[in-house]
């Protein structure tokens, strides 16, 4: 058996992506039989004991995210030395620079390198420093996608080995067959009706969520019954968003719902006439993977983790060309017969993607550095 200390220290109350990877990871391996599983939570959250039971938890970072980080360079490596872990396990780009335990670590995108503008400048201070650092000193790096695994072999090459290992979706809860009326009563309960075009993710730069908005505002005076709904949390830079809607002209008819459950989410994905993921970078996209699983008519973009995820099962669009997202979006629209085959390709396509492979490949990577260490 494995001993791994898995730091989910970063998983903020509302999760999104690297959070739900985070989650699963731990509700997967707590259950493993090959793997003693500990983490390293925040002192003040108590989730995990109903996420992963069997795991030992052991709660000592700080709440706030500068004093974490900080107490992470500084102090984690005395819990590392209690515990005495085979695998030390980074699952949000960083870890522990100090100690002789050995560590993998997850990098989900570059970003940081590539369009530092969509962060605050702190955060792409930080985190190029600690990607690099966290790459030197990791024995394995688990890139979530080859497009991500480029990336990081371009700015910032590693030391010892690269996994891909893809992300999984929870087919229990994002499926394609739901009972039409429960969907409709979810949704009833964010101010939501059909029929809707549906955007779901964090509200960031990234997304490119006001060329949605433009998209929309073509659309809707040929739909005067269409409504766009944006659901998310808002992340870092909101503003363009915000303007894109007062601007559209048809305000009233766009609906920010905020941040809501996955049953919600679901339900978006599965009654919307489009589901719009114009993101213009993504180290994986896990949104437009649960859109598939959903069997949601999905549009979205080239150029990044996303088409590889994806495949033929949606309509991808060249990022940032307003002309090719609404027409796409139109073409859905008006023509039932792609929007089938897309609704029908959506579940094939997602099946590919589990959590339970993504646990074991996660397992094989931990047992060969224990077995490095052994010899």
């Amino acid at each position: 058996m494995v001993r791994v200390l898995l730091d989910v220290s970063a998983v903020p109350a509302q999760p999104v992506g690297a959070g739900i990877y985070t989650i699963a990871l731990a509700s997967g391996l707590a259950a493993h039989p090959a793997v003693d599983l500990h983490l390293l939570a925040r002192r003040a959250d108590d989730r995990w004991s109903t996420v992963a039971p069997a795991a030992t938890l052991h709660a000592r970072a700080p709440e706030l995210r500068p004093a974490r980080l900080a107490w992470e360079q500084t102090s984690a490596a005395r819990v590392t030395d209690k515990i005495r872990p085979d695998v030390y396990h980074g699952p949000h780009y960083t870890l522990p620079l100090r100690g002789t335990t050995r560590s993998v670590v997850t990098v989900h995108d570059l970003t940081f390198f590539d369009h530092p503008e969509w962060h605050e400048r702190s955060k792409v201070i930080y985190f190029r420093h600690m990607i690099r650092a966290a790459a030197a000193r990791a024995d394995t790096v688990i890139c979530v996608s080859e497009h991500t695994a480029r990336r990081l072999r371009a700015v910032a090459p590693p030391t010892g080995d690269i996994e891909v290992i893809y992300h999984g979706v929870d087919h229990e809860r994002f499926r394609p067959e739901a009972t039409r009326a429960d969907d409709l009563a979810r949704l009833a309960g964010h101010g939501v009706s059909p029929p809707f075009i549906a955007f779901v993710g964090t509200i960031e730069p990234r997304k490119d969520v006001p060329i949605v908005v433009r998209a929309f505002a073509r659309i809707a005076p040929m739909r005067p019954d269409l409504r766009l709904v944006l659901a998310g949390g808002n992340g870092w830079g909101t503003d363009a968003v915000r303007k894109a809607v007062v601007d559209s002209g048809v305000a009233t008819r766009i609906i920010r719902t905020g941040y809501v459950p996955d049953d919600v989410v679901a339900a978006l994905y599965r009654r919307a006439e489009v589901v719009a993921y114009p993101s213009l970078e993504e180290g994986f996209g896990l949104p437009a993977l649960e859109a598939l699983a959903c069997g949601a008519a999905l549009v979205t973009t080239s150029g990044s983790a996303v088409e590889e995820v994806v495949g033929d099962a949606a309509f991808v669009v060249p990022p940032g060309d307003l002309e090719a997202f609404g027409g796409a979006a139109m073409t859905l629209l008006d023509n039932t017969e792609r929007n089938a085959e897309l609704r029908a390709a959506g579940p094939e396509r997602a099946a590919r993607f589990t959590w339970d492979s993504t646990i074991e490949r996660h397992v094989e990577v931990y047992e060969r550095i224990a077995g490095r260490a052994a010899a």
